[in-house]
């Protein structure tokens, strides 16, 4: 197919096992020339992750106490790694280097980021391929900014010429060298970085699912699996709550249009999900790609008469949510009345605050607040040339008793997004399951 980037999460790198089953997958594939691993994960349920166990590292060295107890045991993983696959890489001597930063004051950054350079430096051995620390080409401003360009020319500079490398995932550097981390599952970012700047054919993505789901399994009972999502598509499902692929790792490969395909290393047969920029025309049996959602929201709505004629009040309610850090999620609208809807994390603490100050900026005549509401996001580019797929929507939740407490739906009409009360939220997912996936 040609040149294939290729990220493991922590699952598929949890222990020497693990590692001997993505050796056979990499080994498998010539194409397969540029690497990104993750730290080592949870071995079984209640195993410890180890980039958690450094973050624990990290905090004693704050308190001045012995990080021993909880280095011991990354030391251990690591080691027993590295003797079951009788590598030669002196990961021991990278250890204590590790072990001494922290103790020294490197920073919860460099102390998390570590997981995925003990790792990575492990798999380059394994495998035979060189091994590039992504320090010194992933790279941030004084402020923590990405810098999207300077990082693409510097990953095309450095790889461009080599026939196989390992990349650490998850971490970059500041200007004066000192290690920036992306957020947690940001692995999944380096790999979207590193196949743009290769101008890859294609990014693999190996986890322990066999790609994504129509809708969540803990709340459908075996849902249908989606062999082919668009950017877009996902970029919904993903806000909404699916977390099979850091939503963020999405930008880098779409702007050069590189496929994303999500494997399971466990299943390697499986063909699992391609994400790609545009899919195929729908073939007119089913508008919907995807189902996914999440409770814990609070919508604000005021009313004013002749609201349509008075000039920058969004404007002001809006600026309500940003004199106390708060983003909103949507913003319904009617001729006479405006609605925010916003996480109840967000707001904690600051509701009154805010209520008060949208009064005061906005001097409206009601205003109403609506508590304890789920949102779900029916997603699908066939629901734009499919009429009725909206009443079906209503219908199915209808049929169960459930009340619509909110209905937004943007003018690409890529997906709905209804309300629902966060009581209803489950059995609401389950009735537009059945409607378009069992009917």
């Amino acid at each position: 197919m040609g040149l294939k980037v290729v990220k493991f999460g922590g699952s598929s790198l949890a222990d020497a096992g693990q590692l001997k089953k993505v050796r056979d997958i990499v080994m498998s594939d010539g194409d397969r020339r540029f690497v990104v691993p993750s730290a080592p994960g949870k071995r079984f349920p209640e195993d410890i992750k180890i980039t958690d166990s450094l973050y624990k590292a990290n905090a004693l060295a704050l308190e001045g106490r012995d990080i021993s107890p909880v280095f011991d045991r990354i030391e251990e993983r690591f080691l027993d790694i590295a003797a079951r696959l009788g590598l030669s890489v002196d990961v021991k001597k990278h250890l204590d280097k590790v072990r001494a930063d922290i103790v020294a004051g490197a920073g919860a950054q460099y102390a998390a980021s570590r997981g995925e350079y003990l790792n990575g430096l492990l798999l380059a051995d394994y495998l035979g391929f060189e091994f590039v620390d992504p320090a010194g080409m992933i790279l941030f401003d004084e402020n923590g900014r990405f810098l999207s360009e300077k990082t693409n020319d510097a990953v095309a500079s450095l790889l461009m010429d080599k026939k196989n490398a390992v990349i650490p995932g998850f971490y970059g550097s500041y200007p004066d060298g000192s290690i920036r981390t992306f957020s947690r599952g940001g692995s999944d970012i380096t790999g979207a970085i590193v196949a743009r700047g290769l101008n890859a054919d294609l990014y693999e993505n190996w986890t322990d699912v066999s790609g994504f789901l129509v809708a969540d399994p803990r709340i459908v009972d075996s849902p249908a699996p989606i062999k082919t999502i668009s950017y877009m598509e996902l970029r919904e499902l993903s806000y909404m709550g699916a977390t099979v692929l850091h939503e963020d790792a999405i930008f880098p490969v779409s702007r050069a249009n590189i496929p994303i395909n999500i494997r399971n290393t466990n299943r390697p047969d499986d063909d699992g999900t391609m994400i790609v920029s545009r899919k195929p025309a729908a073939d007119g049996t089913n508008p919907v790609t995807g189902i996914a959602g999440k409770k814990g929201f609070t919508v604000i709505t005021i009313s004013k008469a002749m609201m349509n004629a008075e000039v920058g009040l969004a404007r002001r309610m809006l600026s309500a949510l940003e004199k106390y850090e708060v983003c909103f999620e949507h913003m319904p609208t009617g001729i006479d009345t405006i609605s925010l809807v916003v996480a109840d994390n967000q707001i904690e603490g600051k509701k009154e605050k805010i209520i008060a100050e949208i009064m005061e900026q906005c001097r409206p005549d009601t205003i109403e607040i609506v508590e304890d509401l789920a949102l779900i996001a029916t997603v699908g580019h066939g629901m734009v040339s499919t009429r009725g797929t909206a009443s079906r929507v209503f219908d199915a939740l209808a049929r169960e008793n459930i009340n619509i407490r909110m209905i937004d739906q943007g003018s690409s009409e890529l997906n709905i997004i209804i309300g629902v009360d966060n009581e209803n939220f489950r059995e609401a997912v389950r009735a537009i399951y059945r409607e378009f996936f069992l009917g």
